[in-house]
């Protein structure tokens, strides 16, 4: 049975993500979570209708009514489960290419499931096939809610009305996915002056060659049109990257120092702290420190993100591949709000994007090399590689940082250096690579 990773389950569709899965966990997370009707979306992949309906069938199966929201981004989504109190699952794989799919659950009230929650959920999907169903006056409901995604796109327009100001011209890379109908239609209700690339999903174009995962056609239209500003979003419009005046990428932990920097100044960043995963370049770090504010780190996946927001009562969190939450505004990562967020800090400043995000931390070179292995949960065991971690460091002393970890979504180990020069950190990073192939795969 596919287990629960840092986001949900994924897979390839049809192989690892199939309607057979799908009817399992929506039987599955039905008897484990309370609510009805179920609130159910999905991103533009070919597979999404296929999922989407088997999931709708394990739930109304269970007696429980399903709402299917047709194609809306994650945060939409969620932000639905939140303003009605009910149960979601996005079917979506995310940034990953249309041949994969997978599917999140959200609680009621749209917070991403507990660690605990996925694992009673799992559990129970080994018992699904198992029980009496019941009659066939007991089976749920299922309706299609046609305008879901944009009552979501009226709710951006009002969380961030001041964007409006800003007067530049904006790129928006919609990476030919959920945010390809509301993104657009935010910006335009705001008056903004924008151009849509890649906003014409055909159900296998998704995150192919653009979006925040490949940066380099926004780029060129940037440069080309002489926008002030260029937008990217991933396949599920969770999350955004930006690119500046100058056409150069700036990335969520330079987002995430410019909103700390921001809210700071308005003495709305709760106790000085800032949520980063551990991923979070260590020029954050750094940044931050500079200005009297604290780091809190936590595991990499946005629900370890909003789950540290929760309990500490902060404001402020996010990821360096573009996850930003926003607690007071939502509960996950929200890619269209984000964005709305820099909108409206450029246009109160005046700046370039440019000389801000320059001026806001200096990335210091990091490498990230993924090692394919049999299994990623071998790593805890492999003394070899710890040991070679354990000499890296010392090399690097206070100058950098290490991180080796598995992978959440795949049979491989992320293996993460930063340090003083690029050159330095790809040898090292290298290195620890070929401990971990010899010693894993």
């Amino acid at each position: 049975m596919l287990g629960f990773g840092t986001d949900g389950i994924r897979g390839a569709a049809n192989i690892d993500v199939t309607p057979e899965i799908a009817l399992a966990l929506g039987r599955g997370a039905t008897r484990h979570l309370p609510g009805s009707p179920w609130l159910l979306g999905r991103d533009t992949r070919r597979s999404g209708p296929m999922l989407l309906a088997a999931l709708a069938a394990g739930i109304a199966s269970e007696g429980c009514d399903v709402v299917d929201c047709g194609v809306i981004p994650t945060p939409g989504l969620a932000w639905l489960a939140g303003e009605r109190g009910l149960p979601a699952a996005m079917v979506s794989a995310s940034h990953n290419p249309y041949s994969d799919n997978g599917i999140k659950l959200f609680g009621a009230g749209g917070s991403k499931l507990s660690v605990a929650d996925e694992a009673a959920i799992s559990e129970e999907l080994t018992r699904t096939g198992r029980g009496p169903l019941g009659a066939a006056g007991s089976v749920g409901q299922i309706r299609i809610e046609t305008e879901a995604a944009m009552s979501y796109a009226e709710r951006l327009v009002t969380a961030v009305p001041s964007a409006a100001g800003y007067s530049g011209r904006i790129v928006v890379d919609c990476a030919n996915g959920a945010a390809s109908d509301v993104a657009p239609a935010v910006y335009g209700r705001l008056g903004l002056e924008h151009t849509a690339i890649n906003a014409t999903p055909d159900g296998t174009n998704i995150n192919a060659g653009c979006g925040s995962t490949d940066l380099a056609m926004l780029q060129r239209a940037v440069r080309s049109t002489g926008a002030s500003l260029g937008i990217a979003f991933d396949g599920d419009a969770d999350r955004m990257l930006a690119v500046d005046d100058a056409g150069e990428v700036v990335d969520g932990d330079q987002l995430i120092a410019l909103f700390a920097a921001d809210l700071h100044e308005q003495g709305q960043l709760v106790g000085g702290h800032v949520v980063v995963s551990v991923l979070s370049n260590l020029g954050l770090r750094l940044a931050l420190s500079k200005r009297g504010l604290s780091v809190v780190e936590t595991p990499v996946g946005d629900r370890h993100i909003s789950d540290a927001l929760e309990t500490g009562g902060y404001v402020l969190g996010g990821e360096q591949s573009g996850h930003v939450i926003f607690r007071q505004h939502a509960s996950t990562g929200d890619g269209i709000l984000t964005s709305l967020k820099l909108i409206d800090l450029l246009a109160r400043r005046s700046e370039a994007l440019s000389d801000l995000a320059s001026a806001a931390m200096r990335r210091l070179p990091q490498v990230i090399v993924n090692v394919p292995v049999r299994d990623q949960h071998r790593l805890a065991g492999a003394s070899a590689v710890w040991r070679e971690v354990t000499a890296v460091e010392a090399e690097l002393g206070t100058a950098g940082r290490v991180l080796v970890r598995p992978s959440g979504t795949e049979p491989a180990v992320r293996v993460m250096v930063e340090g003083p020069t690029v050159e330095e950190v790809q040898a090292q990073a290298n290195r620890l690579a070929a401990v971990v192939e010899r010693e894993l795969a």
